[in-house]
C-alpha cells in the first residue's frame, strides 16, 4: 500500500471517529436525552438556584421533586410530526429525560420556586436556617509545680 493510500485511510478514519463523537451522546440507542444543568449558591438571597437547558420542552411535561436529599427534573421532549417530512440530518435529541442532583445543602421545599422561559428552566431552592455551627474553644494546658 503506497504512503498516499495509508494518509488517505487515516484521513477516512478519523473522520469516521469525529464524526461519531459529534452524534449526541448516542441518543437512537439510549431513547432521550440529558440536558445541561448548572447550579449555584447565591450569599443574599442565600438559595440554591438551579437551571436547566430545556428547549422544545412543553412546560406541562416538567416534573420537579426534591427527596431524600436529591433534586430531580423529568420530562419528555417529543419529535414533531408533519404530514410528508423526510429528515435528511437528524441530531435533536428526544425523548424522555431525567436528571438528578445531589443536594449539598438542606433546603426549604416549601419556599421553592420554578420558572420556565425561552427554554430555560430555574429552580430557586432557598438554604434552611441551619443552627450554628459549633464553636472551638481553644483549652490552654498548664502544668502544675
Amino acid at each position: 500500500m503506497a504512503r498516499r493510500d495509508m494518509d488517505r485511510l487515516q484521513g477516512e478514519i478519523e473522520e469516521l471517529f469525529a464524526d461519531l463523537w459529534q452524534v449526541p451522546r448516542f441518543s437512537a440507542h439510549r431513547g432521550g436525552f440529558r440536558p445541561a444543568v448548572d447550579s449555584f449558591v447565591t450569599t443574599e438571597p442565600p438559595q440554591l438556584v438551579v437551571v436547566v437547558e430545556l428547549a422544545g420542552v412543553e412546560p406541562e411535561s416538567i416534573e420537579i421533586e426534591v427527596a431524600g436529599g436529591t433534586l430531580t427534573v423529568s420530562g419528555e421532549r417529543t419529535r414533531p410530526r408533519e404530514p410528508g417530512q423526510v429528515y435528511q440530518q437528524a441530531e435533536i435529541d428526544y425523548g424522555r429525560f431525567e436528571r438528578r442532583l445531589r443536594l449539598e445543602q438542606e433546603v426549604d421545599t416549601a419556599a421553592a420556586t420554578a420558572a420556565y422561559s425561552s427554554g430555560m428552566l430555574r429552580v430557586t431552592l432557598p438554604l434552611a436556617d441551619r443552627p450554628p455551627r459549633r464553636r472551638q474553644v481553644a483549652i490552654v494546658v498548664r502544668r502544675q509545680a
